[in-house]
């Protein structure tokens, strides 16, 4: 069956969370263990039969079916078998049940995702699925479970049974996405009754490590700037290390992709298939809202206000279980809803309610058919589903085009109202009326210039002066600013004229640190004019900021000057404590020349405390070290570590790297950045490169744990075995589900 042959089989409605009040007094049904029976089993077998899995030499599962369903089965078997415990957990974390296993610190996690989704939310749209996105949906839920039959040593967390109804609690590639916006504080405080223990009172709160922004670059190249003549693709997103692994799945439906899934989904969710790739990056493109919300209570009954007239808040209870020591406890809320969404916080006297997009299966169905996508007009009628909120796409193709939509899922709005923060709900005009067809935004084809890139900075730049007049849009649509990293991709891009795989990756990870580019000229300034200078400080800094004065910006495992501009810098972003990334850089350059300089004396003090001088190697601070494999990794300065010449995205580091001090460590470890990362080129045959952080497998004894640490740290990308033969040739391991 072709792509042309998937047909989505059910009526979409209204916002999905009004039909979860009719269930106002039900709450999620937990998942009880069940044994499987002999059916089950048999059945399971038998699918197993046509499922072929080839662990190439870098363990990455290579996974072959009859049918979709049969890939899809074999690929949530092989994710399983790599890391089981992040599968569950990501299916914990989407039913809302952490508390259950982590205990009552998760309870306003639990509760600000039951507020939009839960089992019963599910189980009703699944009732009406049909065709084959049911099929993938059941094969999705046997995989699992056959795993867990066929092993019963690896004992689950909370869930002992998958349901073929959970991909539609976790059908877009993010985890949390949109619903982070909702801040757990808030929450809290408004649904919290003041007996939430101490570890639940500080959330979110700033632990005074430099946080790594959220995010991604995609880079496509055209044929007239590549040297072969075909378009190139670069995938590189930026996420906590392990969060996805490499695959490649095929089936003799035409299913062919290979990228990084996130685990516990069907779909690669960042990849490409032999006709096109497509690379996503956390867009600000307006897909939610808050609606400051005038309450009115008559008669022991609330209602909120719209125009003139008062429309009754729904009420709803939900009950959350918790860990307490060995066993479960329980708290029940009562929530609120309007008919925008639920309640989530207070702003004085007035409530916000909150909304977003809850298609979840619209949004399946065009994570699994873009995998599928046999070019242009194919991925474009995809994208006409219009369910990927989170994120801006970045697109290449065997025909040559490249493209790139910002954001996907826009409502409409009235463009005389600032949707930037709560609007008053009391005016019915602030109120959704429909989304914009895809053709309405944001977009770009095959521009002039030959690249398009977007690094989560602004598409005023994605291709340069080839980009769009950004007054032609409504200001929902693009409310993106410039970040460091997008000065850097439009540098390296616009001066080459061939690309080739290797030029492409060589760009990618551009040593050029951008944001430093106006941070150490403020530095130098505030050391020449300030007169007041004490003669002892004077001479303290005097060698220092001759180093930084000379520093061409660029990082480098054995640069001293990038050791002292990081920390500098990340010592001033501690002080401002902000988490507008995209204003950070002006308000380093606003503090006061004493405190700059200050920052920088207080650096060389920590330096030499901690490695006996001033003059240490960037690489021998910034490190990447894989000790257990557990989700919060542990890292310890007395075993081995690897240098990393990469740093953070803060600074305008293409190769993102984020790492920090953790408790007990003098030297910062990476946790988050590059992760999976890929350029591929598209012509009669696919040839690609890839590389992930330390390895597929995230068990400590296997020799996939941390076999590509070392040419992770040095950008040495590996072979993409993507056609078979090359498959054969590399062949670590054969064998179907259950050997």
């Amino acid at each position: 069956m072709g792509h042309n042959d998937f047909r989505l089989e059910v009526r979409f409605s209204a916002p999905l969370f009004m039909k979860k009040i009719i269930f106002l007094f039900l709450f999620a049904t937990p998942t009880f263990a069940q044994q499987f029976s002999l059916n089950e089993i048999a059945k399971w077998k038998k699918q197993a039969s046509q499922i072929t899995i080839i662990r190439d030499n870098w363990g990455i599962p290579h996974v072959y079916g009859k049918t979709d369903a049969d890939a899809v089965f074999g690929l949530l078997y092989a994710q399983c078998e790599d890391d089981f415990v992040r599968v569950e957990m990501n299916y914990v974390n989407a039913l809302g049940r952490l508390a259950e296993v982590e205990g009552e610190s998760k309870l306003y996690n639990d509760l600000r995702t039951r507020l939009f989704q839960d089992s019963i939310f599910a189980i009703e749209i699944y009732k009406d699925v049909k065709g084959e996105i049911r099929i993938l949906m059941e094969a999705f839920a046997d995989g699992l479970n056959y795993f867990l039959h066929t092993h019963p040593q690896m004992k689950p967390k909370l869930i002992e049974r998958y349901q073929p109804w959970m991909p539609l609690l976790f059908s877009e590639g993010s985890i949390g996405g949109d619903i982070e916006a909702i801040a757990l504080t808030k929450l809290k405080n408004f649904y919290g009754d003041g007996r939430d223990p101490a570890d639940i009172k500080d959330m979110n709160t700033n632990d005074g490590s430099e946080p790594e922004p959220k995010g991604s670059n995609g880079f496509a190249i055209a044929p007239s700037k590549s040297a072969t003549g075909n378009a190139l693709l670069l995938i590189n997103p930026h996420t906590s290390f392990y969060f996805r692994p490499e695959v490649h799945v095929t089936s003799e439906q035409g299913l062919s992709a290979y990228g990084a899934v996130t685990w516990g989904q069907f779909f690669i969710y960042q990849g490409f298939n032999e006709h096109c790739g497509w690379m996503h990056t956390t867009s600000q493109a307006d897909a939610v809202d808050e609606y400051l919300e005038t309450i009115i209570k008559h008669n022991d009954s609330l209602y909120y206000k719209v125009g003139n007239t008062k429309k009754a808040l729904l009420k709803k209870r939900i009950t959350l279980k918790y860990k307490n020591g060995a066993g479960i406890n329980e708290r029940k809320f009562t929530v609120y809803y309007t008919h925008r969404g639920p309640v989530v916080a207070k702003a004085g006297d007035q409530w916000i309610s909150f909304r977003m997009m809850q298609e979840p299966l619209r949004a399946l169905t065009q994570s699994f058919q873009r995998t599928k996508a046999k070019g242009l007009v194919d991925f474009k009628r995809v994208m006409d589903l219009r369910t990927n909120t989170s994120n801006n796409t970045v697109y290449a193709d065997a025909q040559g085009n490249i493209g790139y939509w910002h954001g996907n899922f826009i409502p409409k709005r009235n463009p005389t109202i600032n949707y930037n923060l709560p609007v008053d709900g009391t005016n019915a005009e602030v109120d959704w009326n429909g989304l914009h067809e895809s053709t309405e935004t944001i977009q770009l084809f095959n521009p002039a210039n030959g690249w398009l890139q977007n690094c989560n900075s602004t598409p005023v730049t994605a291709a340069g002066v080839n980009s769009f007049d950004k007054s032609k849009y409504p200001a929902y649509m693009c409310p993106d600013v410039e970040n460091p990293r997008g000065i850097n991709a439009v540098r390296v891009l616009q001066r080459e004229n061939a690309f080739t795989l290797d030029k492409l990756i060589a760009a990618a990870y551009d040593p050029y640190l951008s944001a430093f580019e106006k941070l150490i000229p403020s530095l130098l300034e505030a050391y020449t004019e300030q007169s007041k200078l004490n003669e002892s400080l004077k001479s303290k800094l005097a060698e220092p900021v001759l180093l930084l004065q000379g520093w061409d910006r660029g990082y480098g495992a054995n640069s001293i000057p990038t050791t002292l501009a990081v920390y500098w810098g990340q010592e001033l972003r501690s002080r401002i404590i902000r988490n507008d990334q995209s204003d950070m850089i002006d308000e380093i350059i606003n503090t006061s020349a004493d405190a700059k300089l200050n920052a920088l004396s207080k650096v060389i003090d920590e330096l030499q405390r901690d490695y006996g001088t001033w003059k240490v190697a960037w690489g021998e601070v910034n490190r990447f070290q894989r000790l257990t494999g557990k989700i919060n990794e542990t890292f310890d300065d007395n075993k081995p570590s690897l240098p990393v010449p990469f740093a953070s995205a803060s600074w305008g580091s293409l190769a993102s790297y984020g790492s920090r001090k953790f408790p007990g460590t003098k030297k910062m470890y990476g946790y988050v950045g590059n992760s999976f990362v890929a350029v591929i080129e598209f012509g009669k045959r696919i040839k690609a490169k890839s590389l992930l952080a330390g390895g597929e497998n995230n068990n400590p004894a296997s020799p996939h744990f941390s076999d590509q640490a070392l040419i992770y740290t040095q950008a040495r990308f590996k072979d993409v075995l993507f056609y078979k033969e090359d498959v054969m040739k590399h062949v670590e391991r054969k064998y179907q589900p259950g050997d």
